[in-house]
């Protein structure tokens, strides 16, 4: 994470200050604003400027206006979007650290500072100027009465983890093969207090994993299946909840090879539904949530080479049912399908799936939303979406309806890993389906997950969509 987070216990005449403020809600003036600064403020105010600055010597004092919509969802989100576009003013003036106050009978400090922090957010890793391509901003304080501490530090958890999951989706194949994925998860583990086991290719093998060693038949590098487990001693959960991630840390389409560009070059983040739930547990165990929670991540890359399956094959999957494969760029439900069944050994109470599934998914939604589908039950469907609304990782219900497996029926097999040329987010979600018999929801991300541009503090490239809006479920479950 490139901005430092901490709580203010005060704020001193010599600090950059950002006050947050409501135009209709201007008595706190007179105990911090000069008398010409009030006037200058109140004539910004009618002419509806949204962002005032009042130099003063050395350091400033900066009045962000804030509005309320009658929405609770948008006007949270107008305040992150708020926090990101005032970093242009930050940068401008060099300004490296500022204290957060909050001046607002509704307090919107921390989606302000989310906003702020994550549109701060830089993968330089490979630059070798990174020094000059760096960010001004380098520290938000938040002072103590505008949010307390405990909230201040889970937030700053959260998005830490959110941050490590775009790093993540970031690094090039050329680093991130699924063994380095592995030593990256072992090493968060041990930062952050959850527990790592490592899969190997021959103990993939001896499960007789078909999927997993399907896909990885081409590849030069070996697959990996990670499990990852954050059990605090006074879990409120009897049964595990299990998070399942596709790891495909490079896709190739395999012989069913890519067309790019605009596809094969950024394949890199076909991992993004692992680094969503390798971010999860990173929120959950350092706020140290009081829930008995698994992570299980397939993963491998998706090559042509050596003696990649083929369209026309036959493969038997971990849980003995046959799959006739029509598109080897259909491997992503074939890696997952393998970590459903094996989730089915801990008898968990919720499994949740996240995966860049399905092209068909971000056609049908854009980057504006997640694609979501399972047979859990309405009233945890309607969690989802209200956190959803929350954190403004906004979900669309997709049916599961019988007809839809109708297209997955092979002649000569149990299954076919592609349906047909329409709803193809729903027929990968039947297949999957397949391999469950617990409460289930699948989060298709393909639209979200990675972007082309950047969309306000949701950062071009890897956006580590999930992670807030998984944390958001569990810390309310």
């Amino acid at each position: 994470m490139n901005t430092k987070v901490t709580v203010s216990n005060t704020f001193k005449s010599k600090d950059d200050l950002i006050i947050l403020a409501d135009a209709n809600e201007l008595d706190w003036t007179t105990s911090l604003l000069t008398d010409s600064e009030i006037t200058f403020l109140k004539d910004a105010v009618k002419k509806e400027v949204a962002c005032v600055l009042l130099p003063r010597g050395k350091s400033s004092i900066i009045v962000q206006f804030l509005k309320e919509n009658g929405s609770w969802s948008i006007s949270r989100e107008d305040a992150r979007i708020a926090g990101f576009e005032l970093l242009s003013l930050l940068s401008q003036y060099k300004i490296k650290s500022v204290t957060l106050v909050n001046k607002r009978s509704i307090n919107r400090t921390l989606d302000f500072l989310e906003g702020m922090v994550l549109g701060n957010y830089q993968f330089l890793k490979y630059f070798t100027d990174k020094n000059d391509k760096a960010n001004t901003l380098q520290e938000v304080k938040v002072e103590k009465s505008s949010a307390s501490r405990s909230e201040v530090s889970q937030l700053k958890n959260v998005l830490e983890a959110t941050c490590k999951a775009r790093d993540l989706v970031n690094e090039p194949h050329s680093y991130l093969s699924a063994e380095q994925l592995s030593k990256e998860i072992q090493f968060l583990g041990k930062s952050c207090g959850f527990s790592v086991k490592v899969f190997d290719k021959k103990k993939i093998e001896s499960l007789k994993m078909g999927g997993i060693i399907a896909v990885n038949l081409g590849s030069e590098n070996p697959p990996r299946f990670n499990i990852l487990e954050w059990k605090p001693p006074k879990a409120k959960n009897n049964n595990p909840i299990v998070l399942v991630g596709k790891g495909i840390v490079y896709d190739t389409g395999g012989l069913s090879l890519k067309p790019t560009p605009n596809s094969m070059d950024f394949m890199k983040s076909d991992m993004g539904g692992a680094a969503t739930v390798i971010g999860s547990m990173m929120a959950a165990a350092l706020n140290k949530l009081p829930l008995h929670i698994i992570a299980l991540i397939p993963s491998t890359d998706n090559r042509p080479g050596k003696n990649a399956y083929a369209p026309g094959d036959v493969i038997t999957m971990y849980d003995g049912s046959t799959v006739e494969i029509l598109n080897t760029d259909a491997e992503g439900r074939l890696v997952l399908a393998d970590a459903l069944h094996f989730a089915k050994k801990y008898k968990p109470e919720l499994v949740i799936d996240f995966a860049t599934l399905t092209g068909a998914a971000s056609r049908a939604v854009g980057s504006e939303a997640m694609c979501f589908m399972g047979n859990a039950d309405n009233e945890l469907k309607e969690k989802f979406v209200k956190s959803g609304h929350d954190v403004y990782e906004r979900l669309v219900e997709f049916p599961l309806w019988r007809e839809y497996g109708d297209q997955l029926k092979s002649t000569i097999a149990d299954l076919k890993n592609l349906g047909g040329p329409s709803a193809g987010m729903i027929t990968a979600g039947k297949f999957l389906e397949h391999f469950t018999d617990y409460p289930w929801l699948h989060f298709d991300t393909a639209g979200s997950a990675f972007l082309k541009n950047g969309d306000s503090y949701r950062s071009k490239d890897g956006t580590g969509v999930g992670v807030r809006l998984m944390f958001d479920f569990l810390n309310k479950y």
